[in-house]
């Protein structure tokens, strides 16, 4: 038996030995070799999505991708045999990353620290950033310390992020597709939402891309946020509606926007986020770096060759 592990990571593959199954590195830009397309087993990360369609019809033995993306819409798109191959995601390999770079977005709308780059850049001094300033003043988002913080797809990124917040004396709420309490966070279904966008400081995105995410923060539920409060979204570009989104921008509407990921990546010339005010443009950097990768395929490997279910199957 195979299994194909790309050299678009460094993975330990020390802890993978041991299984009966043969390690063999591929480049995720070339064709892998023909002597290997009988491989049972293929890992993903950062994979073109054209080479993978091209493999996804050369590798006729396949039975299971394991990608380390928390969400494989490449290895989705690519047109593998989903009655023959199982795909599972990278979920819960990045929730470290991506909850601290989150952390740091609303620390940074919140403290203003990318105006003070701006006149820094500018060699001026922003006398109206420093010096005596109100505490927590209303209609204002200046602090993490009592901010009502809403955090839209409350999954394992979110749990990991709001220990954090609450540690910082932030008033956590999440929203799902269920409501719960989860690890003491009270989360409430989207037939909440109006209500709680009304109070809202900060809304934090962290939704999966599907049909049912598309645009879902529009015109209609911007308006219904305060005009201080800040997005950050961390989740997929495709959850919000760009239109809408810079209008509000423009308009003053909204407090500002930190955005990490975008409908088009790298984000074009062109877009209106680079010159919208109050905005926070991060180039699809809040994860990226998949941590102890090895132990989930190592977990999956052994349950696949067991013929038992795997983890994080699509």
């Amino acid at each position: 038996m195979k299994l194909l592990y790309p050299t678009s990571i460094t993975l330990d593959t020390k802890s993978l030995e041991g299984f009966n199954v043969s390690l063999i590195p591929y480049d995720i830009k070339s064709n892998i070799p023909d002597e290997h397309t009988d491989a049972e087993i293929l890992i993903t990360w950062c994979n073109p999505v054209p080479q993978l369609k091209e493999e996804a019809k050369r590798l006729k033995n396949l039975h299971w991708i394991q990608s380390l993306a928390a969400g494989p819409n490449d290895v989705l798109s690519a047109g593998f045999d989903a009655s023959k191959v199982s795909i599972c995601t990278g979920s819960g390999l990045h929730d470290h990353t991506v909850a601290e770079h989150t952390l740091g977005l609303l620390l940074n709308a919140a403290r203003r620290f990318f105006e003070m780059r701006d006149f820094q850049l500018q060699g001026k001094w922003p006398g109206h950033l420093g010096g005596p300033q109100p505490d927590r003043p209303a209609g204002k988002f200046t602090t993490l310390q009592d901010a009502n913080i809403l955090i839209w797809g409350f999954g394992n990124i979110a749990k990991t992020l709001t220990p954090w917040l609450t540690a910082l004396g932030a008033n956590v709420k999440g929203m799902a597709r269920h409501a719960g309490v989860r690890q003491g966070i009270e989360v409430y279904a989207e037939d909440k939402l109006p209500e709680l966008l009304r109070t809202t400081d900060a809304l934090v995105m962290i939704l999966p891309g599907s049909e049912d995410t598309k645009n879902v923060l529009n015109a209609e539920r911007l308006k219904m946020l305060p005009k201080h409060a800040w997005i950050v979204n961390v989740g997929r570009g495709t959850s919000i509606d760009d239109d809408a989104l810079v209008s509000a921008l423009e308009k003053g509407d909204i407090g500002g926007a930190a955005l990490d990921v975008f409908v088009t990546e790298p984000l074009p010339a062109d877009s209106p986020y680079w010159k919208t005010p109050n905005t926070i443009v991060s180039p699809h950097a809040a994860g990226g770096r998949p941590q102890n990768p090895e132990a989930l395929i190592a977990y999956n490997l052994r349950r696949f060759l067991a013929g038992q279910e795997l983890k994080n199957t699509v």
